[in-house]
């Protein structure tokens, strides 16, 4: 038998090796050189990304923060007991991300985007990065449309534009939440979405907020994202981005959305505990030297963009609660620095029955001027100037016993004006029934109302235009101002109302 020639050889190896399938598999592996308090320290992630999600045994996930020339500091998202020394931890490649879409409208979420509500599955499966960089000057636009919160003291003095970043800031207890679900509660038919946000919460707190937004039938429109007070600090630090990320998912395809984050002081508590534990240098009050930063990242992400990027806004209401009504300290001072104006709830107020406790003379809006409807605008300077003037002749009577007959007549007006401001929980307004509202109080036509009858005169004056006159109403919210005819009869109607039910 002859032997096979070289070229016969070379022929079938060639042939052998284009058949040659192969698959190779090239992930980094990582090992766990210490564990506790919901951090591990990991060796051998020499690529790893700051921000990535790497993956341990057991199903457990954690977020790379810090990146060393040894090791990197890696914050678990599950418990940190199922995690030991010795443990393989895996590379992702992936940034952290959460899911968003239409689904997790009229869902209970946590920062992941897993179901809380016990109804089952979200069949979402599109994901957005927790973390972008927020829109430039040029993809901006002015804020210029009325965001309407439906309560006449924000309304009116403080309005909040599409778009803007308005700080709520007030001791514990002071009605904080309540203004911002007044505020989502308003937006049922104005097409606005709306995030909610929970951080360090507890969960009976969670669930009464769950419950008053279904009594509103505003979960329809609604996501809550929460990171209770039992979750890892790396879940309540992610919670206000990934809440952002689902807000943001509908802002960037046209739409109009608004976030509450409740509250930033525990969300900076989260990170500075995660800071610590990471061996970072601590600053102020213990606090990491980019806290700020954590924050003005988040915050500049309220937007309102323009035509050219869609036309869709983000508007964001971080919470912050101060200690005894120091708005001075630490945190309190960077956020109100970042934002667009602040509304601060006092306790004095709360406790003295003033409903939302607005304390007008330390709240102010840097953006919503430009974004309040005309006829609410041509009140609220009158209005804002009344009460001014209100509150310095009350400082000065508190030492004068004798007063004219003059300064008795405006302390008298600015009680009913005051009077006027307050508002029970969970009945937000529509903005012409706030115009209507405001205007008999800045017209004078409180003076011979007592000032323990007149929130039971403006509630029958608005029966009263809903039954008879409709047409007014109608009117204020097409034109949007208050012209010369709907003055004429809305002073016609003032007259017919006093006549009716006796003054």
């Amino acid at each position: 038998m002859s032997a096979p020639r070289k070229d016969e050889i070379s022929a079938i190896l060639k042939e052998q090796i284009k058949g040659f399938q192969y698959d190779l598999d090239m992930s980094e592996i990582g090992v766990v050189v210490e564990v506790g308090d919901g951090i591990a320290r990991v060796f051998g992630l020499q690529r790893a990304m700051a921000a990535e999600i790497v993956e341990f045994p057991n199903n457990v996930y954690g977020l790379v923060l810090n990146l060393e020339e040894e090791s990197v500091g890696v914050a678990l998202f599950g418990e940190s007991e199922r995690v030991q020394e010795s443990d393989e931890v895996r590379r992702t490649g992936r940034v952290l991300e959460t899911v968003v879409g239409e689904d997790l409208l009229g869902r209970v979420v946590d920062p992941l985007g897993r179901p809380l509500d016990g109804k089952g599955d979200i069949a979402a499966n599109e994901r957005r990065k927790a973390e972008i960089k927020a829109p430039g000057v040029v993809a901006r636009q002015p804020v210029n449309i009325p965001l309407q919160t439906g309560l006449k003291s924000i309304d009116a003095m403080t309005p909040i534009g599409r778009g803007q970043r308005e700080l709520i800031i007030g001791d514990r207890r002071t009605g904080k939440t309540a203004i911002a679900l007044d505020t989502i509660i308003n937006q049922k038919g104005n097409g606005v979405i709306c995030v909610y946000v929970a951080i360090g919460q507890k969960n009976s707190t969670v669930a009464r907020v769950v419950s008053t937004l279904e009594r509103h039938g505003a979960m329809e429109y609604t996501t809550v994202v929460v990171a209770d007070a039992n979750s890892p600090a790396p879940m309540q630090y992610l919670a206000p981005y990934a809440g952002c990320a689902m807000a943001e998912h509908f802002t960037y395809n046209g739409k109009d959305a608004f976030i509450v984050y409740d509250d930033l002081s525990k969300h900076a508590v989260a990170y500075r505990e995660m800071s610590l534990l990471l061996r970072r240098p601590p600053g102020r009050e213990a606090y990491p030297g980019d806290i700020f930063y954590t924050h003005s990242r988040l915050l500049e992400r309220a937007v309102r963009l323009s035509d050219e990027h869609g036309g869709g806004s983000l508007t964001a209401f971080p919470l912050i609660e101060t200690k005894a009504g120091d708005i001075t300290a630490y945190i309190p001072t960077n956020v109100i620095s970042i934002t667009d104006g602040q509304i601060y709830l006092e306790g004095d107020l709360f406790n003295q029955g003033f409903r939302p406790a607005v304390n007008i003379g330390k709240s102010v809006s840097r953006v919503g001027g430009a974004a309040q409807i005309k006829a609410m605008s041509q009140i609220a300077g009158e209005l804002r100037l009344e009460l001014s003037q209100y509150r310095e002749l009350e400082a000065f009577a508190e030492f004068s016993a004798d007063l004219d007959e003059e300064s008795k007549a405006q302390l008298a007006r600015g009680d009913r004006l005051l009077e006027v401001l307050k508002q029970d929980q969970y009945r937000p307004m529509p903005v012409e029934e706030q115009v209507v509202a405001l205007y008999i109080a800045v017209e004078n036509h409180l003076a011979e109302v007592e000032v323990s009858a007149v929130r039971r005169f403006e509630e029958a004056w608005l029966r009263f235009l809903h039954t008879e006159h409709e047409e007014i109403l109608a009117d204020l919210r097409t034109t949007q101002a208050l012209t010369d005819e709907n003055k004429n009869a809305l002073n016609r109607a003032v007259v017919e109302f006093k006549e009716r039910f006796g003054g």
